[in-house]
């Protein structure tokens, strides 16, 4: 579904994308790790013809995104991390808008609006304006509007940042029923765990450059699946990781009486931090 070939993006001497080559296969939700700054952004605003690349090429369900940007935006949608619907139409005009904008035949685009609306669960909110709706319900009606026009791919640009727990798990429940009907998914978020629960592989990128790419259990696994946490007298945490359980248990015994020491399952951020000593987050 996205096939990228030797992509970069400069700013002045500043590579935000640095050579970057990915494929992204069809029906597949894939994370984008990293911490604010690597290229996460940049990558998808090439990828939807929002920005141009200074070299490589890429490709979205075979259209090329420089050569054919009419039907590249037609495989997409894409739900940004700052709000971008109108706050003064209501969800449904909001999304009549869009479908106008695509070209979709009046009877058509009602009837997708009305379906889509139930799809997202905000039909009953339909009518307010999108500055009476809560956070949660206005990321349910950004996806609405992405999904309207029946697009293969959908990008998703920290699509939980800023929600309570429970409208994330909300916004998780509809990206796996989106990923469950067919569609590819390609998310960048700093929640590990979102990522974790999500994605069938991850892409790591730091500094523009992409430095890992896996499953999340390949990439845990390629670290250690157990962590080793203990606390030294400098307050500094000392992080030691094991293959398994038994390996990390043995470690803990071994290690002198007394201190603050933990062991638990390794993840994500795990990999991140030993890969770049960067943590990721905002």
């Amino acid at each position: 579904m996205i096939e990228t070939e030797h992509l970069s993006k400069g700013y002045g001497k500043k590579l935000a994308v640095d050579d970057l080559n990915l494929m992204v296969n069809t029906s597949e939700a894939f994370g984008f790790l990293g911490p604010n700054g690597a290229g996460k952004t940049t990558t998808i605003r090439i990828l939807a013809t929002l920005t141009k690349p200074s070299s490589g090429r890429a490709w979205i369900n075979g259209f090329d995104v420089m050569e054919e940007p009419s039907k590249v935006k037609e495989e997409f949608g894409i739900v940004q991390q700052h709000m971008s619907l109108n706050r003064e139409l209501t969800v449904r005009e909001n999304l009549e808008l869009h479908g106008r904008l695509h070209h979709i035949e009046k009877m058509e685009r009602r009837r997708r609006i009305e379906d889509i609306l139930d799809y997202v669960g905000i039909a009953d909110f339909a009518g307010h304006l999108i500055e009476e709706i809560s956070g949660g319900m206005t990321r349910r009606a950004m996806i609405a509007r992405a999904l309207l026009h029946e697009p293969k791919l959908l990008f998703l640009d920290e699509p939980t940042v800023g929600l309570d727990a429970q409208a994330r798990r909300k916004i998780w429940d509809l990206i796996r029923g989106m990923k469950s009907d067919g569609a590819t998914i390609f998310l960048t978020t700093h929640y590990i765990e979102e990522a974790e629960a999500l994605c069938d592989r991850v892409g790591i990128i730091h500094q523009g450059r992409l430095i890992a790419l896996d499953s999340p259990l390949e990439l845990r696994r390629s670290l250690g699946l157990f962590t080793v946490e203990s606390r030294r007298n400098d307050n500094n945490t000392e992080y030691r990781y094991f293959p398994d359980r038994d390996d990390a248990a043995e470690a803990v015994k071994a290690l002198p009486p007394g201190g603050n020491v933990v062991m638990r399952e390794s993840n994500l951020e795990d990999v991140f931090v030993e890969l770049t000593g960067r943590k990721v987050t905002g």
